[in-house]
């Protein structure tokens, strides 16, 4: 009888622990997935090519290439600062807007301060070690003409079993000598929430 039970407990746990087994899809990188309503790789790439889109069709561009005799502005990404509640990868959001605005042709990007960093490490480093013919000179940078700037912004609103998220992307741009600002950018992003049998 003992035995019989232990059998049918095991086989009981077991049941239970297929029925929670954890399921892994692969899916596409460009399919929309929204699991929690929180920012996410979609929200960061749309918003990404949104502004990019939006800031090289304002005067700016056209002015500065007038300026500059038909030389490229040349930009740095300053601090994108999270005033959210949630995590966001400042970082990815960052990359999204260097991408877009690099690959836009209009733009040239300048690397950030941790890049560079490590870049004149290297440069630094082949004034000693490599030939005279390869090496890199010192004090020959390409200085940033303009720096972006930028916020992410939150606020939820929440009631019995729903929610609204409503996301505030801000950018700006900032000329580097006379720190006028030649470009400012907004982003909306709201979204809704239902979450059937919650109580909040």
């Amino acid at each position: 009888m003992k035995r019989l039970l232990m059998v049918l407990v095991t086989m009981v746990v077991m049941a239970g622990m297929a029925g929670c087994a954890m399921e892994v899809k692969r899916i596409s990188p460009d399919e929309v997935v929204d699991l929690s309503g929180n920012w996410n790789d979609t929200d960061s790439q749309l918003t990404a090519e949104e502004m990019v889109k939006e800031a090289l069709s304002r005067p700016w561009v056209a002015r500065h290439m007038k300026k500059s005799k038909g030389e490229p502005p040349k930009v740095i990404i300053g601090t994108i600062k999270n005033k959210t509640d949630e995590h966001i990868a400042i970082d990815t959001f960052q990359k999204d807007i260097e991408r877009e605005l690099t690959n836009s042709g209009y733009v040239q990007f300048v690397a950030a301060k941790g890049e560079r960093d490590e870049i004149r490490a290297e440069r630094e480093d082949q004034q000693t070690y490599s030939t005279e013919t390869t090496r890199k000179e010192m004090y020959a940078e390409t200085g940033a003409d303009y720096m972006l700037q930028g916020t992410i912004s939150k606020i939820t609103d929440a009631r019995v079993g729903k929610q609204t998220f409503y996301y505030a992307v801000d950018m700006e741009l900032v000329d580097m000598k006379s720190s006028i600002k030649v470009w400012y950018g907004n982003k909306k992003i709201k979204k809704y929430i239902k979450i059937p049998g919650a109580r909040f």
